[in-house]
């Protein structure tokens, strides 16, 4: 991890869903590896860099509350997108909310606070003007700075995530001591091979969650 980071992002909700709940919303227990290189990768990406989870520090105890939410129905077709894209033109690519509304309820977490650790290597578009040191300090800065490209979320857009340097020594909450099995998670999609989602087994250890590489043989399809 020579060129870690680590990152403190809290929030008073978030909703990691899970894909097996088809109808409702139902949270993970914890953030996905997927989730953490989101936040990551809205406060510095680039092509020439690639994110990699290392440990996901949960800080505040696991708590749920079931709240109801407006949602829309549907999506516009993945065909009238390609449709539009090649005539240039943005006609007939729209939703009306009002007539395609829908109240879900949801199963959220509530009042959460995680430490992320990462790195970052560089792939083959970086140029001779890339190296990790300016990488580095270019993510580190905007993290002082509170900067970022997009809003960084908790799961979902509506939950938005706070972000900043890790301050002090916080240590997990006396309630996350032990080792807690947390079934099958998402691990991330691989946009490689059509999308593909690929899982692993999450344990938590005293409140933290190793991440395994993506090559590692517990990260399966």
């Amino acid at each position: 991890m020579a060129f870690g980071v680590r990152l403190h992002v809290t929030g008073p909700r978030a909703l990691y869903t899970r894909p097996e709940m088809k109808v409702e919303r139902v949270s993970y227990d914890v953030m996905t590896p997927s989730a953490a290189r989101g936040i990551i990768e809205a406060i510095h990406w680039k092509p020439a860099i690639r994110w990699r989870i290392d440990r996901i520090i949960v800080l505040n105890p696991i708590r749920f509350e079931t709240i109801r939410r407006n949602e829309v129905g549907s999506k516009i077709a993945a065909g009238v997108v390609k449709r539009a894209r090649a005539a240039g033109s943005t006609a007939g690519v729209y939703t009306i909310v009002e007539e395609d509304r829908q109240q879900r309820a949801s199963v959220v977490l509530r009042d959460v606070a995680y430490i992320i650790e990462a790195h970052f290597e560089l792939t083959a578009a970086a140029g001779p003007s890339d190296n990790e040191g300016k990488h580095l300090d270019i993510f580190n800065r905007r993290l002082a700075r509170g900067q970022c490209y997009q809003q960084p979320c908790l799961g979902t857009r509506e939950f938005a995530a706070d972000f900043g340097p890790v301050e002090g020594d916080p240590v997990p909450h006396a309630d996350l001591a032990g080792t807690r099995d947390l079934g099958w998670m998402l691990y991330d999609i691989d946009y490689a091979h059509g999308m593909q989602p690929r899982f692993f087994r999450a344990r938590m250890v005293d409140g933290v969650i190793t991440v395994p590489p993506p090559q590692s043989d517990e990260v399966v399809s």
